[in-house]
């Protein structure tokens, strides 16, 4: 409690100088744009709607959270029902059109896994992630103003990536954890956020968790986002996106011996999934040079 509540006073202090140089970011990508001025303006507006809409219903589920604080389940739907609600306003205010495909492969537990290539990604996966589904994120999200405090707050996990052995035993706990609660997992495979849109390699933490919890992947293909909220742009264009999710992959037979075969089986899916523009340049690593 102690911790958390350091943490959001240090995160207001740091919140001015982030606030002006997102405000000069904003203005100098709004100068040069091929959009027009019309057009950026109303960019800017959404955004604004956007961040007041956030940071209202952040602070109206913290105060929540810290009232169930002897309850860590019902923080963790409480967070879901955060995401549900503060995911579809935001993708409701910025606009954007949305195909939704698959929703039904939502209806069970499993290892939900998102390609990521812009910040409209999570709002998507805040918004269709099942109740009873925990997120994982760098142990520094803590630090982000109001949305890090509450991300702590909704019992959500978190993993030091600093450190390879930390980060390996961080996902062990990740897949007890999840195991003893009943509960499904969120996470981006590739472990960072695509500059092109192009799908990245993928780690390998999503299946030693499979293999831990015999959960099923579940993949969700997300397009477009990368065309909409673009690498270091603060515009939101009004490109169309799709949310496709696969059916279930079944875990249950999967050995450990044949890890980097499986994750290649499933990068190579989403390569398949995928539209040409999003489609990786080169085939799929899996890592067997460099640690996950």
């Amino acid at each position: 409690m102690d911790t958390v509540v350091s943490a959001a006073t240090t995160g207001s202090r740091r919140w001015l100088p982030w606030a002006r140089r997102q405000a000069a970011a904003y203005l100098a990508a709004a100068g040069g744009g091929d959009d027009g001025w019309a057009a950026c303006a109303a960019s800017a507006a959404r955004i604004v709607v956007c961040f007041v809409s956030m940071m209202a219903t952040t602070a109206a589920w913290a105060v929540v959270m810290l009232l169930l604080l002897p309850w860590p389940c019902a923080r963790i739907r409480q967070g879901n029902l955060y995401g549900h609600v503060t995911g579809r306003m935001l993708m409701w205010i910025l606009g954007n059109p949305i195909k939704l495909e698959g929703m039904e492969n939502l209806n069970t537990r499993g290892i939900f896994i998102c390609n990521h290539a812009s910040p409209l990604d999570i709002f998507l996966v805040m918004w269709l992630a099942p109740t009873g589904t925990v997120g994982i994120a760098k142990k520094e999200i803590i630090w982000y103003p109001l949305f890090g405090q509450l991300y702590v707050l909704a019992n959500h996990l978190r993993i030091d990536r600093s450190n390879p052995a930390a980060a390996i035993e961080s996902m062990k706990e990740v897949a007890r954890a999840v195991t003893k609660n009943n509960l499904s997992l969120i996470l981006f495979p590739e472990g960072t956020r695509s500059k092109t849109g192009r799908l990245l390699s993928f780690k390998k933490g999503f299946v030693h968790t499979a293999l831990q919890t015999r959960l099923p992947i579940v993949p969700m293909v997300v397009t477009g986002t990368h065309l909409a909220w673009r690498k270091n742009s603060l515009r939101v264009r009004p490109a169309p996106l799709t949310v496709k999710v696969l059916p279930p992959i079944k875990t249950d037979g999967w050995e450990e011996e044949r890890i980097d075969e499986y994750v290649e089986m499933v990068h190579s899916l989403y390569a398949d999934s995928l539209p040409d523009s999003q489609k990786p340049l080169e085939p799929a690593s899996t890592g067997k040079k460099k640690k996950s």
